[in-house]
């Protein structure tokens, strides 16, 4: 049991680092993308919503077809669609090709995400404590690996079409290999129900966890998008010194990350949330109210490393609300905070029209303020400890030694 539930944890990282790293090589390919289409930088912004409004339609039923089939069925092939469709885009020859390639990486990413984060859950649960942190750190290695190989490839003179298929076919070799080490869906106890069963219903506390979360990574998003732009166009920064906001974001992002599952094990999910927001909700306001440019990457570090572990406990938290809908709870919770990244600056934008884009940002403080406030939601409710109750019987079977 701990070797296949180790192998089952590491195909997991396998499989949050392939998504990354598909994530990742489609993004530096932007530029080459959308010269070969012929389209300018309005035309692609518009076309960028279907990409986001097809993993946000994926994710809705792969949630459910997760909860059915297993996350075993369901990531592999996701993986698979997503890797698949990722040459398309190099393939695009205009707006309606690159339309409809946009649409279709846009359902595999939202498979994969939703099936992935589903089977972490089903992990943490055997593992009886918390691990889901790390899966999202590897994620964000994985895009790291793509800027890497995509600025070598670049450098090289290779097409967006050659290297996207070479990156296509790695793909779908690593969803291959790592299948068989998925673990097989878990039995839910029996229980009397009456003989028509009735539909099921998003519980109200999965709405809370996703108003959180579209709170939160919609702070991600402007991070993302205004970070670069905060430093050059408000502190009048170097283009080279402007680029070090994202990168103290991103990095401090990935740190936490990898450090959040051991200090929720000590301090609990809401500890985690309730300090993580409010430490990013002043360490945006240093940021945005900041006349120097040491004390703004202070500030941008900061709020990265606060952000770092409070998504992962809300995917967390939906999964182990019910075993049974698991992968329908996760992906409403993700469903809404993808939309939440993609927000961020569509919110802010607009917003630069009414106030200087430094003021803006109190918008995601008022984010992390609410987060910090509402941290309680991430206590089970008495008849949901399905998590809760997982650990002891783990704990006795690990009692020579945790995998």
């Amino acid at each position: 049991m701990q070797r296949s539930l180790r192998a089952a944890r590491l195909a997991t990282f396998a499989y949050f680092a392939l998504n990354g790293f598909l994530v990742g090589m489609w993004i530096v390919h932007i530029p080459g993308i959308e010269h070969r289409a012929g389209i300018g930088h309005a035309a692609f912004g518009w076309l960028l919503l279907l990409l986001g409004a097809g993993a946000f339609a994926a994710m809705q039923f792969a949630g459910p077809l997760t909860d059915r089939f297993g996350a075993r069925v369901v990531v592999p092939l996701g993986a698979a669609l997503c890797s698949a469709t990722l040459i398309l885009p190099g393939l695009a020859t205009n707006a309606w090709t690159l339309g409809a390639a946009l649409l279709a990486l846009g359902v595999g990413n939202g498979c994969l995400d939703v099936s992935m984060n589903a089977h972490a859950v089903q992990v943490e649960r055997g593992y009886g404590r918390p691990v889901m942190s790390a899966f999202h750190a590897t994620f964000s290695l994985g895009g790291v690996l793509a800027s890497l190989v995509g600025a070598r490839t670049l450098g090289w003179g290779w097409s967006p079409a050659g290297t996207l298929a070479g990156a296509a076919a790695l793909g779908l070799a690593v969803a291959a290999a790592s299948s068989r080490a998925l673990l097989r869906p878990t039995p839910v106890p029996a229980v009397d129900t009456p003989a028509t069963k009735p539909r099921y219903r998003t519980p109200r506390r999965i709405w809370a966890l996703a108003a959180l979360a579209l709170m939160i990574m919609l702070c991600e998003g402007v991070a993302n998008d205004w970070s670069a732009l905060h430093l050059r166009n408000v502190l009048d920064a170097p283009a080279a010194t402007a680029a070090l906001a994202y990168g103290a974001f991103a990095t401090a992002m990935t740190a936490g990350r990898l450090l959040a599952d051991r200090v929720a094990a000590l301090v609990g999910p809401v500890a985690i949330l309730r300090y993580g927001a409010a430490a990013a909700a002043l360490g945006m306001t240093a940021a945005a109210l900041s006349p120097w440019i040491p004390l703004a990457l202070l500030g941008w570090t900061v709020f990265g490393a606060g952000l770092s572990g409070c998504v992962p406990q809300l995917f967390s938290a939906a999964g182990h609300t019910d075993q049974s809908t698991a992968g329908a709870n996760v992906s409403r919770v993700a469903g809404l905070g993808y939309l939440g990244m993609l927000a961020g600056p569509a919110v802010i934008g607009p917003l630069t029209h009414l106030v200087p884009l430094n003021l803006t940002f109190f918008l995601p403080v008022a984010f992390c303020v609410v987060a910090a406030c509402a941290a309680g939601i991430l206590r089970a409710p008495a008849p949901a400890r399905s998590y809760e109750k997982s650990i002891a019987p783990v704990a006795a079977q690990r009692s020579d030694g945790a995998p």
